[in-house]
């Protein structure tokens, strides 16, 4: 057998799994996640799509069809950066994924606008390549808001909810 991690000059020195890509490149579309990276031993793969259009300001608003002409939704997003900053103490994910207010479906949300919480208590979860993180409370106080839509992904260091 050959060593598929020999470094020749030819073109075809590379051994691709394709499946794997082909995986990867469809939970991409799944998730609606815009970057999957794969390390194994010496192999890492990463598949990305959206000509790295950043994640942030797609939060707030939520009608897709609106958001679809690039060069017009680019002029509003300086107007919404400041409502950004206002939540700079907001609560943070911590990896990328796609976040889940509630449990399951049938559930109530882990907490609601206005809702008292303890240090430790679970506000949402963050799914990420089948596993379910739950995103805690870091401290005690009110929910004052929380800034993302049920199954909406989210990027690393997106703010998820404000308690005050």
């Amino acid at each position: 057998m050959a060593d598929n991690r020999r470094s020749s000059g030819s073109k075809s020195g590379m051994n691709v799994d394709t499946k794997l890509v082909r995986e990867l490149a469809e939970m991409l579309g799944e998730t609606g996640l815009t970057e999957i990276e794969v390390e194994d031993g010496d192999r890492k793969i990463r598949v990305s799509r959206g000509g790295g259009v950043p994640m942030m300001a797609a939060p707030a608003p939520v009608a897709a069809p609106a958001a679809a002409p690039a060069p017009a939704a680019a002029a509003p997003a300086p107007a919404e950066t400041p409502a950004a900053e206002d939540h700079s103490d907001a609560l943070k994910s911590p990896m990328v994924g796609t976040c889940y207010l509630a449990p399951d479906p049938s559930a109530p949300n882990f907490v609601s606008v206005g809702d008292s919480v303890k240090k430790g208590d679970t506000l949402v979860i963050v799914e990420a390549m089948k596993v379910m993180n739950p995103i805690t409370a870091d401290k005690a106080g009110t929910v004052k808001a929380i800034l993302v839509e049920n199954a909406q992904p989210v990027e690393f260091d997106q703010p998820l909810v404000v308690i005050g």
